[in-house]
C-alpha cells in the first residue's frame, strides 16, 4: 500500500511553503513518527514526520514551492525493514505518473519537477541520479554533470559511478606522470591557479529568512523608533543566583538563568507602564491587561521569537521552565505557528554572543523591545568609592508614536531597581 505524505495546514493565512532539507533519503526505511523532512513557511520551519512505517519515496526536492495538500513523499507500507531496494543499486525504479497537486478536482496528472517522466525531460539539462551513485561521486570529487547515465531516462546508476571513479583514477596517474616532466611553473599559470581558488556561491534565502528581512524593513520604515539606555549593577542577581541555584533546581527542575530575572522584572514594570505593553492598531491604541512575553532565540535557520503566554502570571520557576522549553523547541526546529503568534513585548539577549551594546529593532506590531547585553566587570562609583562590579548595559527601543521619552526612561529605571534588588521577585521560593 502506498501512503501519501502531503503538505499539512500550517496556519490560517499560509497557502504555500518551501520544501526544506530532507532528513531521510529516497529509498530509506522510515518508522512511525520519525522526522523525514522540513518544510518552511513564512513564520516557521516545521518537521514532517512519517505517519506510517515503510520505504520512503521522495516526491519534492529541496527549494521548490508547494501549496497546501501538495505531495511531498510516498511511503510503501508493504516493504519490511531491511528489505533490499532495487532502485538504489540498479536505478531501475520507475517513477509512476501521479496527480501531484490538488487542482480543484480536475484530476489532471502533473509530474513533479524533482523526477523525470520522459526522456524529453532528461534531455533538457536535468541530472537524475540514484542516492548511492550521488554519494560515491561526491566522495570521489567528481561532478555528476560529467558522468553519462545508463539507467532509465539517463539516470546515473551505481555502475556508472564506479566506472567514472575508475576512469578518474587512471587520468590522475597520467597527470602525475606529466607533472614530473615540468621543471617550472610560469607566473601566468600560477595566477590562473590562484583565481580558480576564488569562488562565489549563490544561495536563495529561505522563506523564514525572507520573512525576517521583510519584517525588519517594516519595523524600520513604519515605526518612529527611538532607543533609551541604562546600565544595571548585576551584583545582587549574580549573588542570589549562586545562593539559590541548588534550591531552585530541586524545586523546579531547571537551572536558574538570567532571562527569568529579566522576564519577571519586565512583567512587573509593564504593569506600572502599560503603554509600553500596548500596540497601535489603525488610529487606536490597544492596551493589554496581560503580558505575552516574546523571547528572541537564534537558531541555525534564523532568528525566531517564541511567546511565553501570560508570563505575568507565572512564578520565577514556571517562567524559567517555559523559557527553556521554548528555547529547546526553537533550536530543534519544533516550534509551531501558535508558539510564535502574538506577543506584547520582546526581550532579546545579544550578551550570549558577547555584545557589549546594541539598539534592538522593534518586533512589530509590538511597540517596544528590551535588549540585554554581556555582563562585564567595570569600575563604578559606589558611595564615593571606585569599585569593580559586574555591569550590564540595557537598551529599550520603542515606538515614539505612542511611548514618550518619560515612559521609556521610567520603565528602564523600574527594571533596573528590580534587578538591583531582586529578592522580592523570588517570594514564591
Amino acid at each position: 500500500m502506498i501512503f501519501e505524505v502531503r503538505v499539512p495546514m500550517v496556519g490560517e493565512s499560509i497557502t504555500e511553503v518551501v520544501m526544506g532539507e530532507w532528513k531521510k533519503s529516497d529509498g530509506d526505511y522510515v518508522e512511525v513518527d520519525e522526522p523525514i523532512c522540513v518544510i518552511e513557511s513564512e513564520k516557521a520551519a516545521m518537521d514532517i514526520v512519517a505517519e506510517k512505517a515503510g520505504r520512503l519515496r521522495v516526491r519534492a526536492k529541496t527549494g521548490v514551492t508547494l501549496k497546501i495538500e501538495d505531495l511531498i513523499a510516498e511511503i510503501d507500507t508493504s516493504v519490511q525493514e531491511g528489505a533490499p531496494d532495487p532502485a538504489v543499486e540498479t536505478g531501475e525504479y520507475k517513477i509512476r505518473p501521479y496527480k501531484g497537486f490538488r487542482d480543484g478536482g480536475r484530476g489532471e496528472p502533473r509530474v513533479h519537477p524533482a523526477f523525470p517522466n520522459s526522456l524529453l525531460e532528461a534531455e533538457q539539462g536535468k541530472i537524475f541520479i540514484t542516492p548511492v551513485a550521488k554519494k560515491m561521486l561526491e566522495e570521489a570529487g567528481i561532478a555528476a554533470e560529467t558522468v553519462k547515465g545508463s539507467g532509465p531516462a539517463g539516470r546515473i546508476t551505481k555502475a556508472d559511478a564506479l566506472q567514472a571513479i575508475e576512469a578518474g583514477k587512471t587520468k590522475d596517474k597520467e597527470v602525475h606522470v606529466e607533472e614530473k616532466k615540468v621543471e617550472a611553473v610560469p607566473a601566468a599559470v600560477e595566477k590562473i591557479d590562484i583565481d580558480r581558488e576564488r569562488q562565489e556561491t549563490r544561495q536563495p534565502m529561505s522563506t523564514l529568512r525572507r520573512t525576517i528581512a521583510r519584517h525588519l524593513v517594516v519595523a524600520k520604515n513604519e515605526t518612529a523608533s527611538l532607543t533609551s539606555m541604562n546600565e544595571i549593577d548585576m551584583s545582587a542577581v549574580v549573588k542570589l543566583r549562586g545562593e539559590l541555584k541548588e534550591e531552585f533546581l530541586n524545586k523546579f527542575g531547571v537551572k536558574l538563568g538570567f532571562m527569568s530575572f529579566f522576564g519577571r522584572a519586565v512583567c512587573i514594570a509593564l504593569k506600572e507602564m502599560p503603554v509600553v505593553n500596548a500596540r497601535i492598531e489603525g488610529d487606536d491604541i490597544v492596551y493589554h491587561d496581560y503580558v505575552d512575553l516574546s523571547i528572541a532565540v537564534s537558531t541555525p535557520r534564523g532568528l525566531v521569537v517564541p511567546v511565553i503566554r501570560n508570563a505575568d502570571r507565572s512564578s520565577m520557576g514556571e517562567l524559567e521552565k517555559r523559557i527553556q522549553e521554548m528555547a529547546v523547541k526553537a533550536r530543534d526546529g519544533k516550534l509551531t505557528i501558535r508558539d510564535m503568534s502574538g506577543g506584547t513585548f520582546t526581550i532579546t539577549n545579544g550578551g550570549v554572543f558577547g555584545s557589549l551594546f546594541s539598539t534592538p529593532i522593534i518586533n512589530v506590531p509590538q511597540s517596544a523591545v528590551l535588549g540585554m547585553h554581556v555582563i562585564q566587570e567595570r569600575p563604578v562609583a559606589v558611595n564615593g568609592q571606585v569599585v569593580i562590579r559586574p555591569m550590564m548595559y540595557v537598551a529599550l527601543s520603542y515606538d515614539h508614536r505612542i511611548i514618550d521619552g518619560r515612559e521609556s526612561v521610567l520603565f528602564l529605571v523600574h527594571v533596573k531597581k528590580l534587578l538591583e534588588n531582586p529578592n522580592r521577585m523570588l517570594l514564591e521560593l
